[in-house]
């Protein structure tokens, strides 16, 4: 018996999680701090920042002349860092104010070479775009200004801003091939009717992204390996057994927002409001072979979560044998 019988397929289609939903493609998410080497890449080649500029975070971050704290994740702060380190530990405070000093329409502009905010073009039908906002957006979707605050949270993942899986991967992978964007596809090749051959579908270039100094993309992707292999990075978990070098980041997102004062308690909120996991990587470092994108729906931290299902993914792909 071929297929699947109808009450298999109810239940299935009647799910309140959804299991024929195609996340992949149509899931629109907050990216959480997976932004945040596209952001320290914005940072670096805008020249708002350097290697070693360095941010003091407390713990909380206040636009000038305001009270209202914008928290970070640890509360205690993270004292000086610069970009090494705000990646590699996921400091809040040091995007925020990164953030702030580029500016909506800036960060805006140059998060669209890496393809947020429009569809991929992949082979396959369904792509939603996600969402990049700006100002114009924000006027001609919602009637209303843009507001100081709102830039502040777009620089850590959160907000308007939207991604869909494809998305994350693909600017992932542009990463990992210095500036290349590559459109992603499912087909492989085309079998031509009356013979065996095939011919395969090559990669279609979109985009080379462009920079002025080579060590930007240097100094990201060493901060990126330094989140898997470290002793302070936010994956170190999946990377002190690995036998091939990462390079990832973890996210987690906010499924609602919490009050100024108000702590996250997974325990005391219903599962569908949990934050969700969030974790992007390629490897191996030295010649990249695989880009993945991982999200896990309400399911916590991205280290804890999301980074190991990506090591699983890398290990088959590049044949790891188990441990």
């Amino acid at each position: 018996m071929n297929g699947i019988d109808y009450d298999d397929y109810a239940t299935l289609r009647n799910n309140e999680k959804e299991p024929l939903f195609n996340r992949a493609l149509r899931g629109q998410y907050p990216p959480g701090s997976t932004v945040k080497p596209f952001m320290g890449l914005a940072g670096l080649e805008m020249g708002i920042s350097r290697d070693h500029s360095k941010t003091y975070c407390p713990g909380f971050y206040r636009l000038p002349g305001k009270d209202r704290k914008y928290r970070d994740w640890k509360r205690s702060g993270h004292g000086t860092v610069d970009l090494n380190t705000a990646i590699t530990q996921s400091c809040d405070v040091y995007f925020y104010d990164l953030a702030q000093s580029l500016g909506i329409d800036r960060i805006h502009d140059y998060l669209q070479h890496f393809g947020f905010g429009k569809a991929t073009g992949i082979d396959i039908q369904g792509e939603l775009p996600g969402l990049l906002p700006s100002k114009e957006w924000k006027r001609s979707h919602r009637d209303l200004p843009w507001f100081p605050g709102e830039t502040i949270i777009t620089g850590i993942g959160q907000g308007f801003f939207l991604v869909t899986p494809i998305q994350l991967a693909t600017a992932t992978a542009a990463i990992a091939n210095g500036g290349r964007m590559l459109q992603p596809k499912i087909v492989h090749a085309d079998q031509e009717a009356e013979s065996n051959d095939l011919i395969p579908h090559q990669p279609q270039l979109q985009e080379t992204i462009t920079i002025r100094e080579q060590q930007h993309w240097d100094l990201v992707i060493a901060a990126m390996t330094d989140v898997v292999h470290s002793a302070r990075g936010t994956a170190r978990s999946i990377g002190t057994d690995s036998p091939y070098m990462i390079a990832g980041k973890t996210g987690t997102a906010q499924v609602f927002g919490l009050k100024e004062e108000e702590k996250y308690d997974a325990e005391a909120i219903a599962e569908k409001l949990r934050d969700h996991a969030l974790f992007i990587a390629f490897a191996p470092l030295e010649e990249p072979r695989i880009a993945v994108a991982v999200i896990v729906e309400d399911g916590g931290g991205g280290g804890s979560v999301a980074a190991p299902i990506a090591r699983k993914i890398m290990d088959a792909y590049l044949e790891v044998p188990p441990s």
